[in-house]
């Protein structure tokens, strides 16, 4: 019996000639184009956290046993079908028969155990560790696994088909960064440091003939207006979560289309919690006080986004409206940080990756920062400079800016080591609660409770749900149209 869940759903850069021109790929049909904001700093999704991974291997070069569609539903991928036990922490997958690795060698199910058990060891650095440290994978026979979670997660078939949960085979996983091998329909042809990107189909995959595009190029352009460039030149086909400055100049223009997708995303202004005086939760409070997210949200994001008031969206499950927990006061704000007894003006820094929506909005905080007397010094930082340093290291930061775009995501703030320094003895035992709960009823009561416990510690600046435009040109068939998770499926493109 197979069982599914229906969710409510709705991250060294240039500008270099591509070696498939635009023109040439529209019109032999087999290849296209697209446009990311940032490179990633490799190919093995369980391997870093980084977003920008995801968008080119996830149902590409890898798979996993699930597979999220672009409305949030989870169909079967190398799992042809699942039983839930009626405790809901026992998953028996049957696999998929006849698959093989792009190397040629088979997949089964000790290649499962091997891919959940390498996820889940003391020395993964898989971000979703947890989910597969608390699964015990027994192999029962060769096409059959069964997963023995400690936890109740009704989540979990929705988990299983994000990046993290791709199936690695395991000769070639320690090479995946730079050699990926999986069992999708494409493999790396060519990655040129700084530029682009180059996935070939592979004949070898077990339905190739389904599959439209022969060649896709990834160019990778972090510059908004530079990404509108390339677009109008022809040197790109379709632009995912373009900049959203340059949105207005496609609408009218007959050759473009422009896809306004929904998220799970939260942007946010991260708070290292642990570095005094943002320690205490009145700074904390006072900082939140003094930001307008509407004007943030014109801003940085040019009005594409949705005030949030916590780390949650609406359209997610238990969702409540926490908005008016922090709300915007100046006067409140440096009331707070008088009772704080902080001298003003305070000097913080903010460490601001290359995303347009960071750059644009620190500018904006900042300037809405000084009128209660912080002092703001914005530090520029590449992607890999931020993923080291800032989410990574020693979390050497004040405060940064950005998306989390995971859809369940609520568990890192029970992670004491996570960048942001959070702890918090209440919002642990009511997120332990929320893991093992199997009423849907009860398990959206526990998430609204945490959802106010968030927002009230002020744990972090929460700002607003982006809404991620798509721009490409009229021929171009098969985007997805909302963004449940950061994916480019190219298994769904023509022309």
């Amino acid at each position: 019996m197979l069982k599914r869940r229906t969710l409510l759903t709705t991250a060294a850069l240039g500008t270099l000639p591509l070696a498939v021109p635009s023109a040439f790929a529209q019109a032999n049909k087999s290849a296209m184009v697209l446009g990311m904001a940032l490179e990633p700093p490799g190919l093995d999704p369980t391997a870093n956290a980084a977003s920008a991974i995801g968008e080119i291997v996830l149902y590409n070069v890898f798979e996993t046993l699930t597979k999220i569609n672009a409305d949030g539903k989870v169909t079967p991928l190398l799992a042809e079908s699942w039983e839930i036990s009626p405790d809901l922490r026992t998953y028996t997958f049957k696999l998929r028969k006849g698959v093989k690795f792009s190397n040629g060698e088979p997949f089964n199910a000790q290649t499962v155990k091997f891919s959940f058990d390498r996820a889940g060891s003391e020395k993964s650095t898989n971000k979703d560790k947890r989910t597969f440290a608390n699964l015990s994978t027994q192999v029962a026979d060769d096409y059959t696994v069964v997963l023995i979670n400690k936890e109740i997660d009704p989540d979990l078939p929705f988990l299983l088909g994000q990046a993290t949960a791709v199936i690695m085979e395991p000769k070639s996983a320690d090479a995946a960064a730079t050699q990926p091998v999986g069992t999708g329909p494409y493999t790396l042809q060519n990655w040129v440091k700084g530029s682009s990107l180059v996935l070939g189909a592979w004949d070898g995959y077990r339905n190739a003939a389904a599959i439209k595009l022969k060649r896709v190029t990834f160019r990778f352009i972090s510059d908004t207006a530079a990404q509108a460039t390339a677009l109008l030149a022809g040197d790109v086909d379709a632009f995912q979560r373009i900049g959203t400055r340059v949105v207005p100049q496609f609408k009218a223009n007959p050759q473009f289309q422009v896809i306004l997708g929904g998220s799970r995303a939260k942007t946010i202004l991260a708070i290292n919690n642990k570095k005094k005086p943002l320690d205490d939760v009145r700074v904390r409070r006072a900082i939140l006080a003094a930001i307008d997210r509407k004007a943030v949200i014109a801003g940085a994001a040019d009005g594409f986004g949705a005030p949030i008031g916590s780390h949650y969206v609406p359209g997610a499950p238990g969702y409540i409206d926490t908005n008016d927990v922090n709300p915007f006061d100046v006067e409140k704000a440096k009331k707070l940080l008088a009772e704080a007894g902080v001298k003003t003006p305070l000097e913080l820094t903010m460490t601001v990756p290359p995303p347009p929506y960071a750059r644009q909005g620190s500018e904006v905080i900042a300037a809405q920062l000084a009128k209660i007397g912080i002092t703001v010094k914005i530090q520029n930082v590449e992607w890999a400079q931020w993923l080291a340093n800032t989410y990574g290291g020693a979390h050497n930061y004040d405060l940064s800016i950005v998306s989390h775009v995971e859809p369940f995501d609520l568990g890192n703030y029970a992670k004491p080591d996570y960048y942001w320094g959070y702890q918090s003895k209440q919002f642990d035992t009511v997120f332990d609660k929320i893991k093992s709960t199997g009423s849907e009823a009860e398990r959206n009561k526990l998430l609204g409770d945490a959802q106010k416990i968030l927002a009230q510690d002020a744990a972090n600046g929460f700002l607003y749900q982006p809404q991620f435009p798509t721009v490409a040109k009229k021929g171009v068939k098969g985007l997805w149209t909302a963004m449940p998770i950061f994916c480019n499926d190219l298994s769904t493109m023509s022309w």
